[in-house]
């Protein structure tokens, strides 16, 4: 396999309460639900778009996501634009969601890239960013990236 055959496909989440976290993430990330089940101890949900699988939720777990473990540190999603980006961050705020750094930032000291960093109803730390327009305001962590969530 050459490294140009390999991509990122799904990410697959466990959560606490599929019905609270299908409902955030279709809002936040504007999704459809591509299937599901709710059979039981059997319980997912496939979340997409125009077909293609982006998310899957499973619940299978209890409390709270864990920063302090080795493992996932957060998810990130591209959108085209800023304006999706401003657009995500309405919805956030709709959702009475804490918005780190309050509101969209760049990525770093003189990066145009950025976006909003928040946390899903299980804690996970995800941000949602474009590839430029982050600029018009100060980068929130001098000598450190906005994504490390310090």
């Amino acid at each position: 396999m050459g490294a140009t055959a390999l991509k990122a496909g799904h990410v697959g989440i466990n959560v606490t309460d599929l019905d609270r976290s299908t409902d955030f993430y279709r809002r936040v990330l504007d999704v459809d639900v591509l299937g599901s089940s709710a059979d039981g101890d059997r319980r997912f949900a496939f979340l997409g778009r125009d077909g293609a699988l982006l998310v899957t939720l499973w619940q299978q777990s209890a409390g709270v996501f864990a920063t302090d473990r080795p493992g996932l540190h957060h998810m990130s999603f591209e959108v085209p634009d800023i304006a999706d980006v401003r657009r995500a961050e309405a919805t956030l705020r709709e959702l009475g969601v804490e918005i780190r750094h309050d509101g969209v930032v760049p990525h770093g000291e003189g990066a145009s890239s950025g976006g909003v960093f928040f946390h899903d109803p299980d804690g996970v730390r995800l941000e949602i960013y474009a590839p430029s327009g982050a600029d018009v305001a100060p980068a929130p962590t001098p000598g450190a990236p906005t994504c490390g969530f310090f």
